[in-house]
């Protein structure tokens, strides 16, 4: 596929699909009521560790932090930017190829939940993710990473290294550095919910790689 075939991605099919792509990102999103009902004599055994996990699940919802004013900055030499709307939030990154646009929009999506600065990189998360095209490749690659935030390990990634990149097949494998997220280290910002379809565009011309989406607060 050419960059200019790309750069004119019909959005109407990924808008069908979204409903399909939510629903299973959704799925894989922990459910703290649904597994206390449906617990067993198994799990319950578990229930020092679990008890950690639903503490800091706790904590972020009643928004027991050390600053929960963090309303997202751009980090200096960053790609990307904040843009106004409606609600929920838009995304603008851009790079020097795509794989950069890609990563740079993790990063913007992270450094919206909390100060990146103050992200150690101490450990990495490696985050497969495909799709049938650039913009549903954007989408599920996104939703790995927001999953490994949302979830244990609770993975902040401050960069983001794209390992490999198949436009045939629409596949990345990408590397993530950073830390687990701290609520007694880390400023609590605003909470991605979900990745969506909404006036998702690539465009790619004269040596420049633009991405925009907007995630749903």
């Amino acid at each position: 596929m050419s960059a200019e075939e790309i750069s004119k991605v019909d959005v109407i099919e990924p808008l069908k699909r979204q409903s399909d792509d939510m629903e299973k990102s959704l799925a894989k999103r922990p459910c703290p009521a649904e597994k206390e009902a449906n617990a067993g004599p198994e799990e319950n055994d578990k229930e020092e560790s679990d008890g950690a996990t639903e503490k800091r699940h706790s904590e972020i919802n009643t928004g027991q932090v050390n600053n929960n004013d963090y309303t997202g900055e751009v980090m200096e030499g960053a790609k990307y930017e904040y843009l106004d709307h409606t609600a929920d939030i838009q995304i603008h990154c851009w790079g020097d190829t795509l794989e950069e646009a890609f990563e740079q929009a993790v990063v913007a999506m992270n450094g919206y939940q909390t100060e990146l600065e103050k992200i150690d990189m101490t450990s990495t998360q490696t985050v497969e993710a495909e799709g049938e095209d650039a913009l549903s490749l954007l989408f599920h690659f996104l939703d790995e990473f927001l999953f490994i935030f949302a979830a244990d390990p609770f993975f902040v990634a401050r960069e983001v290294k794209i390992l490999e990149f198949d436009r045939e097949n629409w596949r990345i494998v990408a590397e993530g550095r950073g830390e687990a997220f701290d609520l007694e280290k880390h400023p609590q910002g605003t909470e991605v919910k979900a990745i969506t379809y909404s006036n998702m565009q690539i465009h790619e011309k004269d040596g420049r790689h633009d991405c925009y989406f907007i995630l749903d607060i």
